[in-house]
């Protein structure tokens, strides 16, 4: 059931109203792909949490300013997105750091120090889209 500023779940209650709006639109966007509620509303929060960290001062003043989602939003389902939300994430060393990454991904999702961070924040990535954590060994073996 797609959500707006007005109807949206419950666990969106306590946030604040960007990022409210950002889960709610990211939320609405994944139920248009045909994700279940169950499955949207953990992959929106942890983006829409990602995003607010991340996006410049600029990009949240322009995103605060757009209409807020409705639930007729119209959204673009041929996106490589849902690709890269069914696929496992993977933990790998690169140039002196431990690497988070969807498979398919052009870019890793984070970097770490130690291979116990990366692992740590892999399985919250695979866990908020179901799917599973593929660890390599330092010098790129894959770990079993």
């Amino acid at each position: 059931m797609p959500w707006n500023m007005n109807d949206y779940p419950a666990s969106f209650k306590n946030f604040d109203p960007l990022l409210r709006k950002k889960a709610i639109d990211i939320a609405n966007a994944l139920l248009a792909e045909g994700y279940n509620d169950d499955h949207a509303i953990p992959i929106a929060t942890s983006q829409a949490k990602e995003w607010m960290e991340n996006a410049s001062e600029k990009e949240k003043k322009a995103f605060k300013k757009e209409d807020p989602p409705k639930k007729d939003d119209k959204h673009d389902t041929k996106s490589k997105i849902p690709d890269l939300l069914d696929n496992d994430v993977k933990v790998y060393h690169e140039d002196g750091k431990w690497q988070v990454k969807t498979v398919k991904a052009k870019h890793a999702a984070d970097s770490f120090n130690t291979k116990a961070e990366a692992v740590k924040r892999a399985k919250e990535i695979a866990d908020n889209k179901d799917s599973h954590v593929i660890k390599y060994k330092e010098n790129g073996e894959k770990q079993s």
